[in-house]
């Protein structure tokens, strides 16, 4: 027994009821109607950088192309914070983050670099996302073109030793994210011209099987694979392949000014069907975070080109041609520079703005 008396009761239930008036008539004034309830409004964001560059031997202090791994974390906490006012601006409720040599693997101590967090420091800083509504999914990347980070280990690919340092590194990158939903492993442009120094590529029966290995041990980990879908743009039997438990974003920039009508368009310069892998994704039966971006190559900033409207341009496209119990959400991907680049907040904060304005 209450001591609630039956007027408290009535009076409560029509303020509450007022409430719930006055919500659904701000959001329906709000553009993000089309938004589903649990649709992810993803960003990927870096905190270690050793994707892109080459671990290579000591001694060795530059490269006729391509560029050296960082020794020290080049991470500023500062421009972190001012990124993740944002999200919570703009109400996203998802951060990619790319770990690389951030933390200190617990299994693994000698891939840290000089100001490598701690695995408190992350575990407290997951912890603080999710107290702001914001899911944190690490991210690391086993593609051969981006595991720099992996020093020495990854170019011991399909050893012993290789497959026991990544079952490591998994795990303990679960155990600092509290055991999330999901781990993306990346496993992008995994080919000898995205690398420099040193050239390690897998292909065919040997990309499988370390993928399918990769897949399995992330699940056994607790945690659903996601990865990159561009292997598809080459591979006819991706589709077939791959298991559907992993979640795909395939990304597309609108490169080469082949724009998002599918009767006008052609494949890109070198051929791949890269806006139609969404569409041969979606007939397969896979889950997808469409992925674009305010990342401008070489080519668009020689067309004076600009990708300001590209996400929104991707969402459109893809809420028009794929099943929406299918889309997920959709994912931003800015790749900014190094935190020590004075664009990389504004890099960052532009693209939290275009997926927001773009949803």
């Amino acid at each position: 027994m209450t001591d609630i008396t039956r007027r408290d009761f009535v009076s409560g239930a029509v303020a509450m009821g007022a409430a719930a008036m006055a919500s659904e008539s701000l959001f329906a004034a709000d553009s993000r109607t089309a938004l589903k309830p649990d649709e992810l409004r993803a960003v990927y964001v870096p905190w270690g950088h050793n994707m892109w560059g080459e671990a290579l031997p000591e001694g060795v202090t530059k490269l006729t192309k391509g560029r050296l791994c960082n020794d020290h974390l080049k991470f500023d906490e500062t421009i972190w914070r001012n990124v993740v006012d944002r999200l919570v601006l703009r109400k996203m409720n998802m951060v990619v983050i790319d770990l690389g040599e951030f933390p200190v693997y617990p299994s693994h101590p000698e891939l840290a670099v000089k100001g490598s967090r701690s695995p408190d420091w992350v575990r407290g800083e997951v912890r603080r996302l999710k107290s702001l509504g914001i899911e944190a999914v690490p991210k690391l990347n086993f593609s051969t073109a981006h595991d720099a980070w992996l020093g020495e280990y990854g170019r011991m690919i399909t050893t012993k030793k290789y497959y026991r340092v990544c079952s490591d590194v998994i795990r303990d990158a679960a155990e600092m994210f509290d055991n999330p939903r999901f781990m993306h492993i990346g496993y992008d442009e995994e080919k000898v011209r995205f690398q420099h120094g040193f050239q390690v590529v897998r292909e065919n029966e040997v990309w499988w099987h370390d993928f399918l290995w990769f897949v399995k041990t992330v699940e056994d980990a607790g945690m659903r694979p996601w990865m990159w879908s561009d292997y598809g743009w080459s591979h006819d039997d991706f589709v077939d392949k791959c298991p559907k438990s992993v979640l795909q974003s395939n990304w597309y920039y609108d490169e080469w000014l082949d724009g998002f009508d599918l009767k006008t368009m052609k494949a890109d310069a070198k051929g791949r069907p890269i806006l139609e892998l969404f569409l041969k994704l979606d007939k397969a039966g896979f889950d997808q975070l469409p992925c674009s971006s305010n990342w401008l190559s070489k080519h668009r900033k020689a067309a004076n080109a600009s990708n300001d409207e590209c996400m929104a341009r991707t969402v459109k496209f893809c809420r028009e041609h794929l099943a929406p119990e299918r889309i997920k959400g959709y994912l931003m991907a800015p790749w900014p520079k190094d935190y020590d680049n004075p664009d990389f907040l504004k890099t960052v904060s532009a693209a939290i703005d275009q997926l927001d304005a773009a949803m």
